[in-house]
């Protein structure tokens, strides 16, 4: 668990992608916000049984399955545990495609069936908008090049982004897919990440945390 500044976070492995799916939550008040449940639905309810946490909404970055897998299970027990709907909220519409195609994504990547399906959110995000839960507030970004709805959420308190698949440690996300675009990534990078601090922690889709300042200096896509 990662702490900072109050910020209490659990980051549970999903998928044979091992995607890090989030857990953001508030210690006096138990309420948490989970972002990009991929998969793997019974380890994430473990971990929030464990904190006795109750769940205000669930985040997503991109449509790809490995970070959505899940939502649409997660959602349905979580909202009849607690007794009111739990919302799916993002990412932006262009991402609708994939969203409804999760389990065609699952045969092409040939990922074992771990009862990942397609996922109808509640609404999606726009660039700039702002959400509350669990006791922080995260601004909104769309950050396109990996998938075309792609958005990553920033707390700006506690110096934190969930980058989702755009920024990793020393490499970028993928954009070998037909919809993909290798420059307007590292130009949406340059222009929308880079500019929010050398100090900010960048909580990445898979693998571990980095920091802003650090890729802006060593990382070899976007030195």
């Amino acid at each position: 668990m990662l702490q900072a500044q109050g910020m209490r976070l659990d980051v549970v492995p999903v998928t044979i992608a091992r995607q890090n799916c989030s857990i953001f939550w508030e210690e006096t008040t138990r309420t948490a916000v989970v972002i990009d449940p991929g998969g793997e639905v019974p380890h994430i309810l473990e971990k929030i049984r464990q904190n006795d946490l109750k769940v205000e909404m669930i985040l997503l970055t991109h449509g790809h399955f490995d970070h959505v897998g899940g939502a649409h299970d997660l959602r349905e027990i979580l909202s009849q545990k607690q007794r009111e709907v739990v919302p799916v909220i993002g990412p932006a519409q262009a991402d609708d495609f994939l969203l409804q195609g999760v389990e065609e994504q699952v045969k092409l990547f040939g990922a074992p069936d771990q009862n990942l399906k397609n996922v109808k959110v509640d609404r999606y995000l726009s660039g700039g908008e702002i959400l509350e839960g669990a006791g922080r507030v995260f601004k909104v970004i769309i950050v396109t090049g990996h998938t075309p709805g792609h958005v990553a959420f920033f707390d700006e308190a506690n110096k934190t982004l969930l980058a989702g698949d755009t920024l990793f440690a020393g490499t970028i996300g993928r954009t070998d897919f037909p919809y993909g675009n290798h420059d307007l990534l590292v130009r949406e990078i340059k222009t929308k990440i880079f500019p929010l601090g050398d100090d900010i922690i960048v909580l990445p889709g898979h693998g571990r945390p980095t920091k802003i300042g650090i890729e802006k200096q060593s990382n070899p896509f976007l030195t």
